[in-house]
């Protein structure tokens, strides 16, 4: 969503400059904002703020960057700005509006939201950020209104439908919840959060075995998300399965380590199988978490007293029973546990507390402090189970302790706080292809692909130490710091002082080629690039790199008329743009045939290739880059991700989903999810 969000923003029409300089500083400040360049982004809009501070434009933009580095403060300041210099901006309402709510000012989020809405009453994103707030505030027949409205003008969105039913779980609307659930799976089955939302009121219905077949969708669906197993787990232990129940909770908290649900209640199972020690270890993390929780702590005692370990389990007893002086079960425990270290004093103790809390209880006399405790049980015994196996979060009923835990209902509103429009990406993986490789000097760690790309020739440059850092062969370009922002900067002025000593000096020009691309200013790399060709026609390099970088100005070209697609536009000016189009990736794949010619062996020049001709939807001539690229390194996972989606276009789902297979196993995580939409389709 996000990259939708800077699409829509950055194409907002372009104030004239008086002078030619600014106007090209905010052009290149909307790129590197467009490729998620932030600081970088910033540090252009500081200077075209500081030549024109009149223009609301670039304290719009910089709002837009700063909110994009978690900035709210910042964000909602510059769009003050933005707002005094032009009130017409419903973009700059909707990214304050966004701000405030992460500055929790929900009733200024709100203002905003509806203020915009005036110039833009159909947008989506608008009502959807509009209706959360007021679920915030706890004002559900507004949510709802604001839902109905939002449902008028956009019928298929999903979202709407999935907070408006629990809205209704809020107000204890099962019907109303259901049927909005249904609706959602009917209009998109590959979405897991459908499936898993009417899970949730299945089992709060006590249908436990409907809720588990939708929680298999969802988990078919949607692999990595913890919550699904924790609430199939649910399901399974009310039929019985507890074997299943806690293989649900051992993948949950493969994915989830620090989840609270799934390391307590994997705790109650296994020690009602008997697995005493590893009960012990769930409950010691539940108590890291939370060292304050009592249940955790009875049930460590008592799995301490049955391994034996009578001393622990008497100090886990003591500090509930310290906590709750008239809790009978404790000092039953503890007696138990003083008698077989010999403390039959103690034992002793124990056992006239509990005859003198027996003979209260028969005189109908009792501790406030316990009963105080007992009425914070709810009635409803895990959400509809009605068998008394669950108890809320929130239930601090020491007699409840055996039982499996369940979140309280209030939590509602922890589920929906990261689903505001906006700022996060698409919930679901967006279907494309993985992105072009670059030279570069910064890659992007990955927790999961740890592979190196390996080429002699650029290996061989860094080793002569040629350039001012290592060149890197990457696909995950990382943003530049402030830091590396100056950094390169300065190597500009550097490298120019060298070409003006040296103008015949091909590498240099590569290198301030590749400074200016860092920095985002395309346009300077171009020439540069082209510069060193024409001084170096056999250094490869700087071929890749220019159709690398013509690429990125014909992605930014591209999202550019796409914006533009409402307004009057005749068939031959279509044709006649997709023509200049087809020429200019044309261009691109010159400049790559070239590198293929000077390094046949170079790899990445294959996969760039290749990701052209899909462009351009020549995907026979692109399955045939992508198996030679797969043929010089059968360890390309984005290769084969590409190629996988290729065989898709072009209706071979076996082959595809074998290779987005491989491509997952090698690191891709997003070929999981495509699989998984593609797989029925297949079979």
């Amino acid at each position: 969503m996000i990259k939708k969000i800077l699409i829509a923003l950055l194409m907002l029409p372009t104030l004239l400059y008086a002078q030619i300089n600014t106007e090209r500083m905010m052009t290149i400040a909307r790129n590197a904002l467009y490729f998620e360049d932030y600081v970088l982004s910033i540090q252009y809009f500081n200077q075209v703020i500081n030549a024109k501070p009149y223009l609301f434009e670039p304290y719009f933009f910089r709002a837009l960057a700063k909110i994009n580095l978690d900035d709210y403060q910042g964000a909602e300041d510059d769009c003050d700005e933005a707002i005094e210099r032009n009130p017409f901006v419903v973009g700059a309402y909707q990214i304050r509006g966004l701000a405030r709510i992460r500055l929790n000012k929900f009733d200024e989020a709100i203002e905003d939201y509806r203020k915009a809405l005036k110039y833009d009453p159909e947008n989506v994103v608008l009502w959807h950020n509009l209706s959360l707030c007021h679920i915030q505030k706890k004002d559900y027949e507004a949510a709802k209104d604001d839902l109905g409205k939002l449902l008028t003008i956009a019928p298929r969105y999903t979202r709407a439908y999935l907070i408006r039913g629990e809205v209704s779980l809020e107000q204890k609307d099962t019907i109303q919840a259901l049927k909005d659930f249904d609706r959602a799976i009917e209009l998109d089955r590959y979405d897991a959060d459908g499936w898993g939302a009417r899970a949730v009121v299945r089992i709060q219905q006590g249908k436990y075995k409907e809720a588990e077949e939708d929680l298999d969708q969802a988990i078919h669906l949607s692999v990595r998300n913890a919550g699904n197993y924790i609430n199939r787990a649910l399901a399974r232990f009310h039929q019985n399965n507890l074997r299943g129940a806690m293989s649900d909770y051992d993948v949950a908290l493969s994915i989830d380590p620090n989840n609270f649900l799934g390391h307590y209640n994997r705790g109650i199972l296994r020690a009602q199988v008997g697995d005493d020690n590893r009960a012990i270890e769930d409950f010691d993390f539940v108590l890291q978490i939370e060292p304050d929780n009592m249940m955790a702590i009875f049930n460590r005692g008592v799995l301490r007293a049955q391994t034996g370990d009578y001393q622990g389990a008497i100090s886990d007893y003591s500090k509930v029973i310290d906590e709750y002086p008239n809790f009978i079960t404790g000092y039953y425990q503890r007696a138990e546990a003083r008698r077989k270290i010999g403390d039959f004093k103690g034992a002793e103790q124990d056992e006239f507390k509990i005859m003198q809390m027996q003979i209260d209880r028969r005189n109908g006399v009792s501790s406030g402090k316990q009963q105080d405790v007992a009425d914070n049980t709810s009635g409803d015994e895990g959400g509809g189970g009605s068998d008394g196996k669950t108890r809320k979060k929130s239930d601090k009923n020491m007699e409840n302790y055996r039982k499996i835990v369940i979140a309280d209902d209030s939590e509602m509103d922890q589920r929906y706080k990261s689903d505001y429009r906006g700022r996060v990406q698409d919930r679901n993986v967006v279907i494309k292809l993985e992105p072009m490789y670059a030279l570069t000097y910064y890659e992007k760690e990955s927790e999961v692909k740890h592979q190196v790309h390996y080429y002699k020739y650029i290996d061989d440059l860094n080793r002569q130490k040629v350039f001012p850092k290592p060149l890197h062969i990457t696909n995950m370009e990382a943003p530049l710091t402030e830091e590396q922002v100056h950094y390169h900067f300065a190597l500009i002025d550097t490298h120019t002082a060298d070409i003006v000593a040296d103008s015949r000096n091909a590498q240099k020009r590569f290198m301030r080629g590749l400074d200016f691309y860092l920095v985002q200013d395309l346009t300077s790399s171009i020439d540069d690039f082209t510069q060193c060709i024409l001084l170096d026609d056999t250094f490869f390099p700087a071929y890749f790199m220019r159709a690398l970088v013509r690429y990125k100005q014909l992605e930014y070209k591209k999202a550019e008329a796409a914006m533009d697609g409402g307004a009057s536009v005749t068939t031959a000016d279509a044709k006649r743009e997709a023509e200049i189009t087809a020429i200019d990736y044309e261009t691109v794949k010159g400049d790559l045939d070239r590198v293929i010619r000077l390094a046949p062996d170079f790899v990445y020049a294959y996969y760039n290739r290749g990701n052209v001709f899909s462009i351009l939807k020549d995907y026979r001539a692109a399955l045939a880059d992508y198996d030679k690229a797969i043929e010089l390194d059968p360890n390309l996972a984005e290769a084969y991700f590409n190629r996988g989606l290729t065989h898709i276009f072009l209706g071979n789902n076996k082959q595809g989903i074998s290779d987005l297979s491989k491509a997952g196993e090698l690191g891709v995580v997003s070929a999981y999810n495509v699989i998984k939409r593609f797989t029925d389709v297949s079979e």
